[in-house]
């Protein structure tokens, strides 16, 4: 059938079920409210027509779009074209492109739809693994349930309904979103955890069983519980992926929330506040703080709060928050210096250094390697060793996961030969670093050496600096001082290290990871 299928302003490339797809785009859609990533070809995290418009294939007025599914790619570009700012992306797992839609014919009849909901009976099923759930969506969600006088059993029951179409609209699976219920009243009531459940219909019915506790809306209270208690691993959490609480909001809290907000930050929790049917006028002098909203949710960007005017007619707010709380590159309160770093190691191979030396040089890095989160989605870590020559033991997308990396430092082979200190520093900083120059992580480098560079390095690391780059000098041996401070980035006191013997570089490796948390740390402020 060519019949096009109507689609909504927050319908994105991952909805669709097939390869080429006809699509409707609605008109007026709010041009700010788009997620939009890349450009020509878009991440398919990416509204379909926030592309549309982004690309020029249709304007604000909607219209017909034929979608075509790709594949995934690194570095989506981001370019400011028709009112849409789209955002870069470092690497996503499919793509999809935006063109004109051939079948005109169908248009009229389709237009008279387009304000209709996406039709889902008609569409072949995607041969997606149910139980796997959404594997693009990747977070860890407590949602923090209004269980106050303020709210009543009434308006309790439809926030109940609410967030259980938020819960199915996200794709819960093993692979997928995991989500926990935790209700605010007197006294917080965590109701089920993460790890309970892992499948939609199971968490459905798990929400509709809450009872209504009643009392004050003590949701400071609540959301310090939850920010401490909740996302403990033998809880469920899962390392790597963002923790998010979603605050509901009746009205407004009966207790303090800032410093509810403070501890959750420093847990690296993200925290979304959803405010229904916000304090009127009159309301307004029973708030102990108007600003309680700012105050808790993570970055007071706009991006972390949402309002809904009442608890009747909320279906249309379920998938604009849905998208919010799948888009993990968002979520900033989940950056830690463990999990948005990119690393690169290099090794001195020359035949100074010896078989047995350059094995403690190794177990020097995997020691280091082991402290960060290492993921698709978190730090990432690569390796260059050098004599003259250089040459890429593994770079920032070879391996994403922590056993692999730790395997892949294990099997590097001594090469043995010459120093030539600044060419490596240039090889690494172009070969290594430049493809992840718009990345998310911030860059480091750590170069490891035991004797004097034949060449100039000072240039090199120089230019590695100007480039983003942070560079620590690790020397050992015969290092003379000079060539590593020359290297190590400003001050340079505490980004060079130096041993005498390579048995002492063990000694070193907590104080170079507290090192790069502490540029880590500054960059941020």
């Amino acid at each position: 059938s060519l019949a096009s299928t109507a689609i909504t302003c927050f319908t994105r490339g991952l909805d669709l079920r097939k390869e080429i797809e006809d699509v409707l785009c609605p008109a007026n859609c709010p041009l700010w409210q788009f997620y939009v990533f890349g450009d020509g070809i878009y991440a398919s995290l990416s509204s379909i027509c926030g592309a549309a418009i982004h690309r020029g294939v249709i304007t604000n007025a909607g219209g017909a779009v034929r979608v075509q599914t790709l594949p995934g790619q690194e570095n989506y570009p981001a370019v400011n074209a028709n009112g849409i700012q789209s955002q870069v992306l470092t690497r996503w797992a499919s793509s999809f492109s935006v063109t004109r839609s051939k079948n005109t014919v169908l248009e009229a009849v389709g237009r008279s739809v387009s304000t209709a909901r996406p039709s889902t009976g008609k569409r072949p099923k995607k041969p997606l693994d149910k139980k796997a759930g959404n594997k693009d969506c990747k977070a860890d969600i407590a949602f923090l349930i209004d269980g106050s006088y303020n709210i009543g059993q009434r308006r309790f029951n439809l926030q109940k309904n609410f967030v259980g179409k938020v819960a199915v609209m996200l794709g819960i699976g093993t692979e997928g979103p995991h989500v926990g219920v935790v209700q605010a009243s007197e006294h917080p009531k965590i109701e089920f955890y993460l790890k309970n459940f892992t499948a939609a219909k199971e968490v459905l019915f798990a929400i509709k069983e809450l009872g209504f506790r009643g009392g004050n809306s003590n949701t400071g209270k609540a959301l310090k519980h939850t920010a401490q208690k909740f996302f403990s691993l033998e809880n469920g959490a899962r390392k790597g992926i963002p923790k998010i609480i979603v605050v509901f909001l009746d009205g407004w809290p009966s207790d303090d929330i800032e410093e509810a907000g403070i501890v959750a930050r420093e847990f690296g929790v993200n925290v979304f506040i959803v405010s229904v049917a916000k304090p009127t006028t009159e309301e307004l002098g029973m708030v102990q703080d108007i600003g309680f909203v700012d105050k808790a949710v993570c970055r007071n960007n706009g991006f972390f709060s949402y309002q809904m005017p009442t608890w009747f007619g909320t279906t249309k707010y379920v998938k604009p928050l849905v998208q919010k709380l799948c888009s993990h590159e968002q979520m900033l309160c989940s950056k830690t210096c463990y999990n948005s770093v990119n690393i690169g190691f290099l090794i001195d191979g020359s035949s100074s250094v010896g078989e047995s030396n350059f094995r403690l040089m190794l177990e020097f890095i995997s020691n280091v390697a082991k402290a960060f989160e290492i993921s698709d989605i978190g730090s990432k870590i690569a390796a260059v060793q050098f004599t003259y020559d250089q040459r890429t033991e593994f770079s920032f997308t070879d391996y994403t996961t922590k056993e692999k990396v730790l395997s892949a430092i294990r099997n590097i082979r001594y090469m043995s030969g010459g120093t030539a200190t600044g060419d490596a520093i240039s090889f690494t900083t172009r070969n290594v670093f430049g493809p992840m120059k718009d990345g998310p992580n911030k860059n480091f480098l750590l170069v490891l050496t035991d004797g004097q560079s034949y060449d100039d390095v000072r240039g090199p690391a120089a230019a590695a600096q100007k480039a983003g780059i942070t560079v620590f000098s690790v020397g050992i041996a015969w290092a003379p001082l000079d060539d590593l401070k020359d290297m190590a980035s400003e001050p340079r006191e505490s980004h060079t290290f130096f041993t005498r013997e390579f048995t002492g570089l063990e000694q070193m490796v907590p104080d170079i990871i507290r090192a790069i948390c502490k540029d880590f740390l500054d960059s941020r402020q």
